[in-house]
């Protein structure tokens, strides 16, 4: 015998309609991404002095072009704007305040409905790029671009690949990817004494091991047309391109290699971004197994360029395996831009003094004035901090988020535990850390500071390990305000 079925209340009914009527609809988008893409030479047709380095070097030639490659990202319901960014990766040592805001300023009226401050800049890191900080090197007058006239070429050029990415953009989607690949290694040696040498031997007797972590992860991006078409693609490495950051030619080192092998194989209008990740005490120089590794790129046939670009391109195309499963074209995209400010570093007595030895000593030879003026900011710094006139270090903080991907800058040469920290602490699928979206002071962590050597005394960094948390904090705080709790 059948029973009645109980009727159903009738607040149970207008929750249940109340509860479907919250869920998304199949048919439902969160957002229509649209992208752009663009890359233009940055490369002077004049002579040059190259930066990176502590003396100077005029450039002899061109072994790479170095470029500015743009990417325009915007989310749009209809016709109504959402969110937007333009980011820009340079082959250079790092980005001079004054050319990025002439590059906003050049661009302003000239996009419209675009935030220039939304416009991110970053550098490859590669010391054989052209200079454009006056004062820095003693340039010839005579025959040589100077500093000044390449810094206003630079911001034209970045102006002009920010505009043709941003006219370009179009429906697109989006995918991200992890690979991996041993291009950097750890460069600061400690020994039995407790210092630590940048580039150290590591065949002493007192050599007792490496200082900090390494980051060999391969953080991809990779963004398709409509028609499923790969159209760029940015690649987040925790290494600086400086493998051949001695010599005297222009030469966007081993990115070069990257994007051409990756235009080879996905075609010649792929534009690649190559984003440097946190890696102030990186470097792809070989620091220990150096004949084992020499002989198998031997064997090979390959030059260290090609053998780093190889590796990378593998971890790509690992990455890539994977994201084409899952192209997005309707995800959240949500851009915050943020001024932070930072503990300087305090200048001890005895760093004062031995920076005011180091700038006598140097002083009498006008070639040496990159190091004098190197010192010369100690003593700079030590002076307003007796006055009491020390102020914090003004820097500006991007936040982005892309789907289930997070892209987070800064502006210095970040050591790599720093970056580990903001990756770990992240809620987001997948985090990049771009660094080098400013001048790029280095940024060492307290064991560095104690160790002691270039990049971690007080003449290379403004900013200490208590700003460096503090950097840290701020910058997980931004990314996790764009998820919700869970």
């Amino acid at each position: 015998m059948k029973t009645a079925a109980s009727p159903v209340p009738r607040r149970l009914m207008l929750a249940a309609a109340a509860l479907i009527a919250s869920l998304p609809s199949a048919r439902s988008r969160a957002a229509e991404l649209r992208v752009g893409a663009a890359a233009v030479s940055i490369t002077p047709d004049r002579t040059v002095a190259l930066s990176g380095q502590m003396n100077t070097r005029i450039s002899k030639g061109v072994r790479s072009p170095v470029t500015a490659t743009a990417l325009a990202l915007e989310s749009r319901e209809g016709d109504r704007a959402i969110d937007h960014a333009i980011l820009v990766a340079c082959d250079l040592v790092g980005i001079d305040r004054p050319v990025l805001e002439r590059a906003r300023a050049m661009l302003e009226g000239r996009l419209p409905g675009f935030d220039v401050r939304k416009l991110v800049v970053s550098a490859t890191h590669t010391h054989t790029a052209p200079a454009y900080e006056e004062g820095r090197y003693l340039i010839p007058k005579e025959g040589v671009m100077q500093p000044s006239e390449y810094a206003e070429f630079l911001a034209g050029r970045i102006a002009e690949a920010s505009e043709a990415a941003w006219k370009s953009r179009r429906a697109g989607r989006v995918g991200w990817g992890l690979g991996h690949a041993v291009v950097a290694q750890n460069r600061r040696a400690v020994y039995a004494d407790g210092k630590t040498i940048m580039y150290g031997a590591t065949d002493r007797e007192d050599f007792r091991g490496i200082e900090g972590p390494e980051d060999q992860g391969v953080e991809v991006l990779f963004f398709w047309d409509a028609g499923g078409r790969l159209i760029a693609t940015a690649v987040n490495v925790a290494c600086p391109s400086q493998e051949v950051e001695g010599e005297s030619t222009i030469d966007a080192d081993f990115w070069h290699e990257i994007r051409q092998a990756l235009k080879a194989a996905h075609g010649a209008d792929l534009q690649v971004l190559g984003w440097t990740g946190a890696a102030g005490d990186q470097s792809p120089h070989l620091m220990y197994r150096k004949a084992a590794e020499e002989r198998m790129r031997r064997l090979r046939k390959l030059g260290r360029l090609e053998e780093l670009a190889r590796r990378v391109v593998a971890a790509w195309e690992e990455a890539y395996e994977g994201a084409r499963q899952e192209p997005h074209d309707d995800v959240a995209l949500a851009h915050r831009v943020e001024a932070v400010e930072l503990p300087p570093r305090v200048v001890t007595e005895d760093e004062a003094a031995g920076a005011r030895k180091e700038v006598e000593a140097h002083s009498p030879f006008p070639e040496r004035r990159w190091i004098v003026a190197w010192h010369r900011d100690v003593l700079d710094r030590h002076d307003r901090q007796k006055a009491g006139r020390s102020e914090p270090y003004r820097m500006e903080l991007h936040a982005i988020r892309l789907g289930d991907v997070a892209i987070a800058t800064n502006p210095f040469e970040l050591f790599t535990q720093y970056g580990i920290q903001i990756k770990a602490r992240s809620r987001a699928l997948q985090t990049f850390v771009i660094q080098l979206t400013g001048p790029g002071t280095y940024l060492p962590t307290a064991a560095a500071v104690r160790g002691g050597g270039y990049s971690a005394v007080v003449a290379s960094s403004v900013v200490g390990p208590e700003g460096g948390q503090v950097l840290v904090d701020r910058t997980v705080g931004l990314i996790n305000s764009l998820w919700p709790e869970k």
